[in-house]
């Protein structure tokens, strides 16, 4: 039987593994940051009017540049970022976030070129910056999942780098950048500046989007999506927000068509629903910040969360309280870090089922703490950043 390695694949693939969490039919699946919260019965027939509309013209290819999408979607950024001004000219389109980074890569990066992250951060960065055939550079975050200005302006300044990410909130650690340190970047960063914003909906009061800092800025780019607070993960469908000049740059490495008719209907029909869709952004914010407390007074450790998942520690076995959650119907996310694991926040009822598992797993395990479940590891034994 032949395998992979028998293959002429390019000498730079060969022992990788493929991305993806784990896939598995449990009861409770709190591992992939999804919304737990389905499409009411109103949007699924909006959607299913919206498809029918296009479904008669599908022999003809959709429109090459989703040019009403745009401005759907730069009319919401408006509304959740007021006065960012923005108009469709400004706002670009791709099936999902990763195909939006992808194209920042191809457009930015390439042989000879490299990127530039604060790590722990979202493992596809580094994934589709090595396929790109970018050099990725790994330059760290604080100890607690922060970034300093200064450290981060010294890192751009040693490495130079021709795209830099930034994660905020930051996966796998929820943790929000305050704009200084954006700021800091954009100012020595000699190439593109790449803020992620994929969960930027779920962000605390207060907290700011990189938004507010594009006027003047054309070498920043905003990236979001619909699978998060939209509820909307089936639909693949991730945008950016930037200067004009960017959108030009991306247009020389897009795929023809790339976003199909039905997927451009769909989201549209999203957006018309987004006050529905966000209600339920404020449900999850409450939910989360209730287990923030939750797991806090069973005595473990929290990451700052302005996302929809919390990450918490710390544990001795990690693997071991993840595989009796498991066992339990829980599935959560053994990502990040060493010591922590991380869930997504889900309803109310999915949440007790959560408590009750890692309380019973921990203590299974043998990690359980001054709080109950919790224990932090001998001192020695932290993980390095």
């Amino acid at each position: 039987m032949t395998s992979l390695n028998d293959l002429p694949i390019r000498d730079d693939l060969r022992g990788r593994e493929p991305y993806g969490a784990p896939q598995l039919d449990v009861p409770y699946a709190l591992n992939t940051n999804e919304n737990p919260y389905p499409p009411s019965a109103a949007l699924v027939n909006a959607i299913g009017e919206a498809v029918k509309g296009v479904a008669g013209s599908l022999n003809r290819y959709p429109d090459r540049d989703a040019v009403k999408l745009r401005e759907d979607l730069a009319a919401f950024l408006n509304r959740d970022t007021p006065g960012a001004g923005l108009t469709g000219r400004d706002v670009w389109a791709a099936n999902g976030s990763n195909e939006i980074i992808q194209q920042i890569l191809q457009a930015f990066g390439g042989f000879g070129r490299t990127a530039l992250g604060f790590e722990p951060s979202y493992s596809m960065h580094p994934i589709i910056t090595s396929v790109s055939g970018t050099a990725w550079i790994n330059a760290h975050r604080d100890a607690d999942f922060g970034l300093d200005p200064e450290r981060a302006i010294k890192a751009v300044e040693e490495h130079r780098p021709d795209v830099v990410f930034l994660t905020s909130p930051n996966n796998p650690t929820g943790t929000a950048l305050p704009l200084e340190a954006i700021e800091a970047v954009l100012k020595v960063a000699p190439g593109m500046v790449v803020v992620d914003e994929a969960y930027a909906e779920f962000r605390r009061a207060g907290t700011p989007s990189a938004l507010t800092l594009l006027p003047g800025n054309p070498r920043l780019i905003v990236t979001r999506t619909m699978s998060k607070a939209f509820a909307m993960a089936g639909t693949r469908l991730g945008y950016l927000a930037a200067d004009p000049a960017v959108i030009d740059a991306l247009l020389l490495v897009r795929l023809p068509y790339h976003l199909s008719a039905v997927t451009q209907a769909v989201a549209r029909t999203a957006i018309t629903f987004g006050d529905e869709l966000l209600d339920s952004v404020n449900a999850l914010r409450r939910e989360r910040d209730d287990v923030v407390a939750w797991l806090r007074a069973e005595g473990l450790e929290v990451a700052e969360s302005d996302a929809n998942f919390v990450l918490f520690g710390r544990f001795a076995d990690r693997r071991g309280v993840w595989e009796r959650m498991l066992d339990r119907g829980v599935l959560i996310r053994e990502v990040g870090p060493p010591e922590w694991l991380r869930v997504s926040v889900g309803t109310p009822e999915e949440m007790a089922a959560f408590r009750t598992a890692l309380k019973e797993a921990s203590k299974e395990v043998g990690e359980a703490g001054p709080g109950g479940v919790g224990g932090r590891p001998p001192s020695g034994e932290r993980e390095s950043l």
